[in-house]
């Protein structure tokens, strides 16, 4: 007797061979290793035995479709692995980037501090020194950094020097030391 028609029988399920295929079907999806069942049993129909054989057929390319999907599951899964790798390497570098930008900051920190007592001890210099020759040491000078000496200069030293120094000269460097750098 088939499997089918002894489950309806103790349920008291009367079916016609239309309805005994489609729960044959049913069963036969839902029930792991009913594929063997089928092969063994005796259709009743020519209908029947089509239908079962194309529910083996398609649950076996379900089963196919689930082992392509669990092979790329797990191809996913590696290429995932790699990307947190490379997230991980990335952020590293990153961290590594960050501290090499502060070092990198707090040398020119210290740089432009250095340049400034430097100025500063330039300007007490150029103070110190006749305007003519001040103004003659100045004119070969770059005009921000003698623009930058004229400004830590007091007021009458630095205006005795551009007194001194060429007309175009003098013009040049109060341009440079009005013009506020953008840092």
């Amino acid at each position: 007797m088939h499997p089918i028609q002894t489950i309806m029988k103790q349920k008291e399920i009367r079916v016609n061979k239309t309805n005994q295929a489609i729960l044959s079907l049913l069963l036969f999806v839902m029930l792991p290793g009913t594929v063997s069942f089928a092969a063994e049993q005796e259709y009743g129909s020519v209908e029947e035995r089509r239908i079962t054989e194309a529910i083996g057929k398609e649950r076996q390319r379900v089963r196919q479709e689930w082992i392509k999907i669990d092979l790329r599951k797990k191809e996913l899964k590696v290429i995932e692995e790699g990307v947190d790798k490379k997230i991980a390497e990335i952020d590293r570098k990153l961290l590594q980037l960050q501290a090499q930008q502060k070092k990198i900051e707090q040398l020119l920190a210290r740089k432009s501090i250095a340049e400034k007592k430097r100025i500063t001890s330039l300007a007490k210099i150029y103070a110190k020194m006749t305007p003519d020759k001040a103004a003659q040491a100045m004119s070969g000078l770059d005009e921000q950094l003698a623009a930058d000496i004229l400004e830590q200069m007091k007021v009458k030293p630095a205006a005795r020097i551009l007194d001194a120094i060429s007309r175009q000269k003098a013009t040049d460097l109060s341009r440079t030391y009005s013009t506020i750098p953008v840092q």
